[in-house]
């Protein structure tokens, strides 16, 4: 899903396996394993999805890059 942020510049999720993938700004690409449908569905409503990965996504998850 594309989206309108400075920091973030596109994510999809996989219910099945809990796995959200982000793309930056920058092109970097990670995925967050064992992120719960209402983190992702909050994700997608927030405002700054910058200020909500920062604040709930990140150093939350366990994470590769991609």
């Amino acid at each position: 899903m594309q989206i309108q942020s400075t920091a973030i510049r596109a994510f999809d999720y996989q219910p099945e396996h809990g796995k959200l993938f982000v793309t930056f700004s920058d092109g970097d690409e990670y995925v967050y394993v064992g992120v719960p449908p209402r983190v992702r569905d909050a994700f997608e409503r927030a405002p700054s999805k910058g200020r909500f990965f920062l604040r709930v996504i990140r150093d939350r998850y366990p994470y590769n890059r991609i």
